[in-house]
C-alpha cells in the first residue's frame, strides 16, 4: 500500500502531506522500510508481469 491514500488517527489529514509529527514519522517509515512502497500498483504489475514471462520462457526453453 502506497501511503498517499493512508488517513492519520491523529489529525485526520492524509499522511502524505504531513500535517503533525505523527504524519511525517509514519511517513518517514514507510519511504525508508520498503523499496517497493514508492512504486505506484500498476508498476509493481508491469513487473509482475516480466518476471512471469521470464520463468515461463525459462521453463519452455529448458523443455
Amino acid at each position: 500500500m502506497t501511503y498517499d491514500r493512508l488517513v492519520c488517527a491523529n489529525c485526520a489529514a492524509p499522511v502524505s502531506e504531513g500535517r503533525c509529527p505523527v504524519c511525517r514519522a509514519n511517513r518517514e517509515r514507510l519511504q525508508q522500510g520498503n523499496f517497493f512502497a514508492g512504486l505506484n500498483p500498476m508498476t509493481l504489475i508491469a513487473l509482475l508481469a516480466v518476471l512471469v514471462a521470464a520463468v515461463a520462457l525459462l521453463a519452455h526453453q529448458t523443455a
